[in-house]
């Protein structure tokens, strides 16, 4: 078992880091008692990588997640973006970044469709082929991730799995640099866990880095990396090794259709 930090085996791409974290803490009081949630986190993620960070509840993983996007603030550690040192996390340009967290946060005002496309919306440039495109890739990452039948629904008309999904779809549709996931397979079918990870594993070949916090096990199979996290602590449980990228991403089985699906979008986004 290696320390996080140690990150870069032989044969590793030189790929730059982009977001590093050192001696990142956090801890918070529970009545008379102090819990430190994080404690002395070291690690980083890298561009085209799909890394899964697995422990128990009550481990830190959500605290950790939470601090790295900039939804809590850390008490001690330091944060780069692409080498840069940030004054804290919540300074990310928030359009680089996207957060699938596990209570999904969609606008139950909004349909599906509009959901997914509220990015696009939010952070529109005066530039219509940029919005086209952007409005293109929301419709494809719709039908990639088999909502196309619902889209025009509310939040309260499709299942926990069906909006977990479309969460997913408001995700991507920036095309992020770094995305972080928080069980994002939760209330998937064994069907569709394997298309959420599918959907994961485009991000990271458009060029994302991608923390995903899981407890399934396909998921840990074909990670490229594998952390673990007990007591607030952070160690590297495996290292990337040379063609083991995406080992069960596109297995056959029952998320074959799903897979297909995926596949198809990822096409139409490139």
């Amino acid at each position: 078992m290696t320390d996080a930090r140690n990150l870069r085996t032989a044969g590793d791409s030189p790929t730059p880091s982009t977001m590093s974290v050192h001696d990142l803490a956090k801890a918070y009081h529970r009545g008379s008692e102090v819990v430190h949630a994080v404690q002395g986190v070291t690690f980083d993620l890298r561009g085209d990588q799909v890394v899964a960070l697995m422990g128990p509840s009550g481990s830190g993983k959500t605290t950790l997640l939470n601090a790295l996007c900039g939804w809590e603030r850390p008490d001690a550690g330091e944060v780069r973006w692409r080498g840069v040192p940030l004054p804290e996390p919540a300074s990310l340009p928030w359009h680089d970044v996207a957060v699938l967290p596990q209570d999904l946060g969609l606008v139950e005002e909004l349909t599906i469709r509009e959901n997914v496309e509220l990015p696009v919306r939010l952070g529109s440039r005066p530039d219509r082929e940029r919005t086209a495109r952007l409005s293109e890739r929301a419709k494809a990452l719709i039908v990639g991730l088999g909502l196309e039948e619902l889209a025009d629904r509310a939040p309260a008309e499709v299942s926990l799995g069906e909006q977990q999904r479309a969460a997913l779809a408001r995700a991507l549709v920036l095309r992020p640099a770094l995305l972080l996931a928080d069980e994002p397979t939760g209330h998937q079918d064994a069907r569709w866990g394997r298309g959420v990870f599918l959907a994961l594993r485009m991000a990271a070949r458009e060029g994302a880095a991608v923390l995903v916090a899981t407890h399934n096990p396909e998921v840990l199979r074909a990670a490229d990396r594998l952390l673990s996290i007990r007591d607030g602590r952070v160690r590297e449980t495996r290292a990337p090794t040379p063609g083991s990228r995406g080992a069960s991403a596109s297995g056959s089985g029952g998320g074959a259709s799903t897979g297909s699906s995926i596949r198809s979008a990822g096409s139409a986004l490139g």
